[in-house]
């Protein structure tokens, strides 16, 4: 998969060229179309091109609801924009979403590998290496049967810190944006100077060039890549029989990072006291928003979720807002600008820049994420900033603010 899962929140690249039927599916997308009920035969049921309902005469979708906005329309220049990224670099070799060939397949350890001094996952996860990055940053290879292969983990650790003390640290799972990868948030972002005078782990897991923070649907098939067993069934056990990382836990993120933690949360009760979200798409089954989301995946198409019409019923199983209700007794902070040029963006920003359209799409997203939760009476810290793009100058900030109730809902600190 060539492209990141933050590309579902922006249309962004020559997407219409990558589908068939690209004039019809761009009306669809404009016309709010995306969650009909419509059915295919059974002669097509390994057709690749999504379905949205019927081409011919299609049904008019209801009036979205005031906790379920329909997504925006979007300038037509939109369509020609280069997909914007949160950072840069390259995605690894092994990345997970990159290989196309392992899509589907059983879940497996990797070859070759032996037992070592760590403690493995229940699934046979295994730790391969610990390297050194710095004083306070070591880098974790896992080779992984959720994801076939190994990838890094980045763990911060607090002074005072010793894998071999009989206590416990209150810990934070970062995950990073796509189009990005697990060294993201100590390249782009300020959670070093945030962090450091606390006495937090911090864990910053790999999660795909694609960003999904899912199990993929394959088909139905299933299998590799399998991210949400990868980090919760593997990388906080992991990190808990061998680092000392506390059961008292909070997960944040930025962009698909934040559809992430907040999902993982939802689907995991009681398994993290605190999460927080800046810029997530917290809302994929709004109207007109799974038509978006799957012309932006490109490559993968239906692979991450399935067919956003016969598959609805998991689109909605992954789906922020619809699951807002199971996070009572969670500590929430979620943030999101609107797209409008704000403080930290050129005035003179032309309405089709990818960065303007991503934080529209997340705006429009957060907003029913909001209103759904306080529909439902749970507590949250929403910071809905109004003008704002999707970039790294504002999620540092919101990072910043939210910090005081991730550490006080972790039992953090001040060292």
């Amino acid at each position: 998969m060539k492209k990141r899962t933050d590309r579902k929140i922006a249309l962004a690249g020559s997407v219409a060229a990558a589908v068939l039927l690209p004039a019809v599916m761009v009306g669809l997308v404009h016309a709010g179309v995306g969650t009909s009920s419509g059915k295919r035969d059974t002669a097509n049921q390994n057709e690749t091109v999504p379905s949205f309902g019927p081409l011919a005469e299609p049904e008019r979708p209801a009036s979205p609801t005031p906790t379920s906005s329909a997504a925006p329309k979007l300038p037509a220049k939109a369509l020609r924009t280069n997909p914007f990224q949160t950072g840069g670099g390259a995605p690894s070799l092994s990345d997970p979403d990159r290989n196309a060939g392992q899509h589907g397949r059983k879940p497996q350890l990797p070859g070759g590998i032996r037992p070592g001094k760590y403690t493995r996952a229940d699934d046979g996860a295994a730790i391969t290496k610990v390297a050194k990055v710095n004083s306070t940053q070591f880098d974790v290879s896992i080779a992984s049967p959720a994801l076939g292969t190994t990838v890094k983990t980045r763990v911060m650790i607090p002074k005072g810190w010793k894998a071999s003390s009989a206590r416990t640290w209150p810990t934070v799972y970062a995950f990073h944006g796509g189009n990005n990868k697990y060294t993201s948030w100590t390249r782009d972002s300020n959670i070093e100077q945030v962090t450091a005078r606390y006495n937090a782990l911090v864990i910053m897991p790999e999660g795909g060039w694609n960003g999904s923070y899912t199990n993929w649907w394959n088909r139905g098939r299933g299998g590799i890549p399998e991210w949400e067993n990868f980090h919760i069934n593997e990388v906080i056990p992991l990190m808990e029989r061998n680092f000392r990382a506390g059961a008292r836990r909070a997960a944040i993120g930025l962009s698909s990072g934040g559809q992430g933690a907040v999902t993982y949360a939802e689907r995991h009760p009681g398994l993290f006291r605190y999460v927080a979200s800046y810029s997530g798409p917290l809302n994929i089954t709004a109207p007109g928003m799974p038509a978006i989301l799957t012309l932006m995946n490109k490559e993968a198409g239906t692979a991450i979720w399935g067919d956003p019409v016969l598959d609805h019923e998991n689109w909605r199983a992954h789906d922020a807002t619809v699951m807002v209700a199971r996070l009572r007794g969670t500590g929430v902070y979620v943030s999101s600008g609107d797209g409008r040029p704000g403080p930290y963006d050129p005035p003179d920003t032309v309405p089709w820049h990818a960065g303007r359209i991503g934080e529209q799409l997340a705006g429009v997203m957060n907003t029913n994420f909001v209103q759904a939760a306080r529909n439902a009476g749970i507590p949250i810290t929403a910071n809905m900033y109004g003008p704002g793009m999707h970039n790294w100058k504002y999620w540092k900030r919101e990072l910043a603010k939210s910090w005081p109730g991730i550490a006080a809902a972790i039992g953090a600190r001040k060292s």
